[in-house]
């Protein structure tokens, strides 16, 4: 069964047709596709009868529907095989009534599957970008390492620290104690020490995306087999909050492999599946699942967590997470030689964005249009004044990428009814997550961003680590550095009001335009229980249970 017969079958009927289109449609060279229809011949697919000599004219004759038996064929999979195997067939190039009914198929694959252990499937459209802590700077793989690792203490939304990996700890102007839980098992088996944890803080502290981050920190040592120091002799108000962050996760690499002693261990990690298992030995409460496993599907495909028991598809309810802000990033940064540079043209295009900003909402429901602050709850209370228009040199550089298309689209769309002249530039979601360098040579892009938790922390986060897209406004030497640096010797509980000074100050000098927020809408079916949302507002699978039937 194959995609490229399938395509052959969607884009040509019977009659005469050239091996020339044929190549191209298939991306082959003349000589792979000659193979092919030789092929699909003797099979008894096709008739085929060459044309004479190279380029001439050939006739191509169906003996069969491709596409019917093909869909009968993958229904029987979808049925019989594991749903990882199965999967991969979503990715052919169906007609569109043939996947819907395909994905509808698959659909009754997913969920809770009730065979000797209790096991969710959850759709995933990409791979994850990575597993290690240090790495997974993308929303997907962050929530995957919360699943995976644990760090030495937590914070709730209120900005409480609580004991994780650590049960209790001394702090000073100048030091903080960390004291370890005993018998904490990593997924390998063996058992945590201090050894582990200074390793972990040490790579971290080195790691080229968090070095300006624990600047203050001057030592990290092992004092007893449980017990840390961290020495900050200049004082350092965000020790413990940085503690709790995403890439503070502990873990054991040994034998090529990287280990956490998280509620769920990685079983397996390819780009069709990744698995995770309940780690029956976790220090805490074991998960109530089993397995939690991902399977890859279509981009277009409508992710919903339902149980296998009702076959007839129980009812289902949406249930609604916060997905994080977006913002337009207007790339003023120091040295670049740009029009954007000059603030009256970045202030112009302030104003143009905050005339149409309303229009988002026809855009996409989930989004909601926000020019108040990116922090919830608050509002910066600014006005933005019709300004005359500069004069524009040159089209403005544009920044793209698939994950904000839809945005970006409509911002050259509003641009372009002011006759504002644009050069829109594509890279991956990867290039900009790895901060290629040429991703940073033009002059704005929308930027979407979720907190981990907290929200005076992680504000702080997103503007001073190396993921940051404002990172390189506050380098040494930059005036904006002063305002980060007041951070590290104000006491964490009064951090809003440097928030708030700093966010209002990007907007005034129309660097950091506050665009949306963004929803996400999940459907459930009602016999999973116990939905609670924790990191990057994604569901807490150590939480969730399915009401059996009795």
């Amino acid at each position: 069964m194959e995609n490229k017969l399938l395509t052959l079958w969607r884009y040509y009927p019977s009659g005469s047709i050239r091996v020339e289109e044929i190549s191209e449609t298939l991306q082959l060279s003349h000589k792979q596709t000659s193979r092919y229809l030789k092929k699909w011949n003797e099979e008894g697919w096709i008739a085929f009868t060459p044309g004479r000599g190279r380029g001439n004219v050939s006739t191509l004759k169906w003996k069969k529907d491709v596409e019917e038996e093909f869909e009968e064929e993958v229904v029987r999979r979808m049925d019989e095989d594991p749903i990882d195997e199965s999967s991969k067939y979503l990715m052919y190039n169906w007609s569109t009534d043939s996947k819907m009914r395909l994905m509808t198929h698959f659909h009754s694959k997913l969920g809770f599957v009730k065979e000797s252990k209790d096991k969710l499937i959850v759709p995933k459209r990409y791979p994850f970008f990575s597993i290690h802590p240090l790495e997974a700077a993308d929303v997907m793989s962050a929530h995957l390492v919360a699943n995976v690792f644990n760090r030495l203490v937590s914070i709730t939304v209120d900005g409480d620290i609580l004991p994780e990996l650590a049960h209790s700890w001394d702090s000073s102007t100048s030091k903080l104690r960390l004291y370890l839980k005993k018998d904490v098992r990593f997924h390998d088996g063996s058992i945590l020490t201090a050894r582990d944890v200074v390793h972990c803080l040490e790579q971290l502290k080195n790691c080229h995306h968090y070095q300006e981050l624990w600047e203050p920190i001057e030592e990290i040592e092992v004092k007893a087999p449980l017990i840390i120091d961290i020495h900050h002799p200049g004082g350092c108000s965000y020790i413990l909050p940085m503690l709790t962050m995403m890439c503070a996760s502990i873990y054991k690499e040994t034998k090529g492999r990287t280990f956490g002693t998280g509620c769920f261990s990685l079983e397996e990690n390819t780009d069709s599946k990744t698995t995770l298992t309940a780690f029956k030995e976790h220090f805490q409460e074991r998960p109530l699942l089993d397995a939690v496993e991902f399977v890859q599907v279509p981009k277009d495909f409508k992710g919903i967590y339902h149980s296998h028991i009702d076959d007839n598809q129980s009812t289902s309810v949406e249930v609604e997470s916060d997905s994080g802000f977006g913002i337009i990033v207007m790339n003023a940064l120091p040295g670049r030689d740009s029009q954007i540079q000059r603030k009256e043209v970045r202030d112009y295009l302030h104003w143009v964005i905050a005339k149409y900003r309303h229009t988002l909402r026809d855009l996409d429901p989930r989004l909601t249009p926000n020019g108040k602050s990116i922090i919830v709850g608050q509002d910066q209370g600014m006005t933005i004044n019709e300004v005359d228009r500069p004069l524009l040199t040159e089209p403005l550089v544009i920044r793209c990428a698939n994950h904000t298309a839809k945005t970006t689209e409509w911002l050259v769309e509003i641009f372009k009814k002011e006759e504002i002249p644009v050069d829109v530039q594509w890279f991956s979601f990867a290039d900009t997550l790895t901060r290629q360098p040429e991703t940073f040579h033009v002059d704005l892009f929308v930027h979407g961003e979720i907190f981990e938790s907290n929200q005076d922390f992680s504000f702080y986060h997103f503007l001073k680590n190396g993921y940051s897209p404002l990172q390189g406004l506050f380098e040494k030497g930059s005036p904006w550095k002063a305002y980060l640096d007041k951070y590290c010797h104000t006491p964490f509980e009064k951090w809003n009001e440097l928030n708030m000074t700093l966010e209002k100050k990007l907007m005034e000098e129309s660097i950091m335009i506050p665009l949306y927020y963004e929803k996400r809408y999940i459907p459930f079916s009602t016999d999973i229980m116990n939905i609670e949302f924790k990191h990057f507002g994604y569901v807490d699978f150590s939480r969730l249970w399915v009401r059996p039937e009795v």
